[in-house]
């Protein structure tokens, strides 16, 4: 799965209430989410349950993505696609990434 076609099915199953809901209340969700998987980490978690918590997270950015108005595969490839975004290189090779 490409990542808009990620964030459109994101996008079907959980805009409606989500946009309502806001960009300030919806980080507020995300930011929970990132905490889980944060515990999920530290904790040494087994692969099910990282594998849960890391697509909880990116459901979330995607959501959030989706009520700003970005396009997430079209924001991380104009970023990305030539490696770091400082030195051009891949691997990064200026210590900044």
């Amino acid at each position: 799965m490409q990542i808009r076609d990620f964030q459109q099915l994101i996008e079907r199953i959980y805009y409606r209430k989500d946009s309502s809901r806001g960009l300030a209340a919806t980080h507020m969700w995300f930011t929970e989410e990132v905490g889980e998987l944060t515990r999920a980490l530290r904790r040494g978690q087994d692969r099910a349950n990282l594998e849960e918590e890391f697509a909880d997270v990116l459901a979330w950015l995607s959501t959030l993505a989706s009520i700003a108005g970005v396009d997430l595969e079209e924001a991380a490839a104009k970023k990305y696609a030539q490696g770091c975004p400082y030195c051009r290189s891949t691997p990064c090779s200026c210590g900044s990434g």
